[in-house]
């Protein structure tokens, strides 16, 4: 079983090291889990790098430490795993989770129904409608 939600791919991730090998590359969030996360990138990122990952599509801004732990190239795009340096970390990431899924369920609202709904408001009819199937983590 799963334990993890992959997420919608238009949720943007920045990635930093310092280096020209993965800043300058549109990269885009793919899933969380237990202790970290994957995003999709056009270029491949050295296994073993330290990078700093930053979401600021939601508020507050997550932002995080992580060890790049796989990279593999899946249909013609490159697939980066990374596992959080620090573990309370992995909280924040849930929520962050639970936003990045509301966040594009106003936008797939506003695109399929022509609805401009608050932050709140999406978060209202998001819960109602998909928390219970919300996989929890367990510890």
């Amino acid at each position: 079983m799963r334990s993890y939600i992959r997420h919608p791919s238009d949720i943007p991730i920045q990635v930093d090291n310092t280096s020209t090998e993965v800043t300058n590359h549109a990269q885009m969030l793919n899933n969380i889990s237990h202790g970290g996360l994957s995003f999709t990138s056009v270029s491949p990122v050295q296994v073993g790098l330290t990078i700093k990952l930053k979401i600021d599509t939601v508020t507050p801004v997550f932002e995080a430490q992580g060890l790049v732990t796989h990279c593999s190239l899946e249909d013609g795009h490159y697939v980066i795993g990374i596992e959080f340096i620090r573990k309370d970390d992995l909280f924040v990431a849930r929520m962050v989770e639970q936003v990045c899924h509301i966040e594009h369920y106003k936008r797939e609202m506003a695109l399929r129904e022509g609805r401009q709904l608050s932050g709140e408001q999406a978060a209202r009819e998001w819960i109602e409608k998909y928390a219970a199937n919300f996989p929890r983590w367990s510890a």
